[in-house]
């Protein structure tokens, strides 16, 4: 729990839990965040109310936290927690003005996202022998979902067999902030799903869509280790998690010619800068093709 000083924080967080419904992973960011926070203002500052907080401070908070070599991607969500906070805190009528307005957050290396090559998709889905079971086919279809749509692990988790469209044949999903978005199924996808469904245990009347043996739905953890388990099979990148098949989803789209404002859609971002770095391996591959083939290279 944050400190009983500042309830304010408290109640930001079950702000963003009831009403913005944000993810559990989000909300145990934020509270950290805020913990930290609220921990300097009581040490350093003598536990100053909400309302005394001056960008002065937050400033000294975050060149104590640069001093503590925290990385400025680090920094930069901290910053984004405290600008979430006091925004709520001036729609609350709390605040009458937020002490982050000139907080400039520091830049930070923008790498490329990891994917798998479209080689060693075909193979998974190809040449990968799953066990002929529940078990094995509830594996497979979750990695062909993660490929096909490119959702996020909490989006997969918590999908309910009412998502699925198969009449026009695609799939409603429950994204960050509680924002839904419609995304386009293949037919062999759309016909796995019916598939799958009817082979669920007859006795689980369940509505999450991915349920395990038991009938009881999958957590994100095993949904992790499911992917790692399989992508180990088919390539050699070090990062083997379901956000690298989204990863993949992107970047295999753009390669392939398709609108960025399209890829933004299906990805469910809000701005459009978060979908462009998925552009900047498409021209990587296109260094690499001219190397190989332009004799002036």
């Amino acid at each position: 729990m944050l400190q009983t000083q500042y309830p304010q924080l408290q109640s930001f967080l079950d702000y963003l839990r009831f009403e913005k419904r944000y993810s559990q992973h989000t909300l145990i960011s934020y509270q950290a965040d805020l913990k930290s926070f609220s921990e300097f203002l009581i040490t350093d500052y003598n536990s100053i109310t909400i309302a005394e907080v001056t960008s002065s401070i937050i400033r000294t908070w975050l060149a104590k936290l640069k001093e503590e070599k925290l990385t400025s991607k680090t920094i930069n969500r901290k910053i984004s927690a405290l600008k979430s906070f006091f925004k709520f805190l001036m729609k609350e009528g709390l605040a009458e003005a937020t002490p982050m307005s000139i907080i400039i957050s520091p830049k930070t290396n923008k790498r490329l996202p990891v994917y798998v090559e479209q080689k060693n998709i075909k193979t998974l889905f190809d040449y990968v022998e799953f066990p002929d079971s529940y078990t094995g086919k509830t594996e497979r279809l979750l990695l062909q979902v993660f490929y096909e749509t490119g959702m996020r692990v909490s989006e997969l988790v918590n999908l309910k067999q009412i998502n699925v469209d198969f009449g026009n044949n695609n799939i409603k999903v429950l994204g960050k902030g509680n924002k839904e978005r419609i995304i386009p199924l293949s037919h062999h996808l759309s016909q796995a799903l019916s598939e799958y469904m009817c082979s669920k245990a007859a006795s689980s009347n369940n509505e999450i869509l991915f349920l395990n043996q038991k009938g009881k739905p999958l957590y994100a953890k095993q949904v992790y280790n499911i992917v790692k388990k399989y992508l180990s099979a088919v390539t050699t990148i070090k990062k083997k998690s379901p956000h690298i098949l989204r990863h993949s989803f992107a970047t295999h789209l753009s390669n392939n010619g398709a609108d960025l404002n399209a890829i933004k859609e299906l990805l469910g971002h809000t701005s459009l800068a978060a979908t462009q770095v998925y552009t900047h391996n498409s021209i990587e591959r296109l260094k690499e093709v001219f190397k190989k083939a332009h004799p002036k290279a």
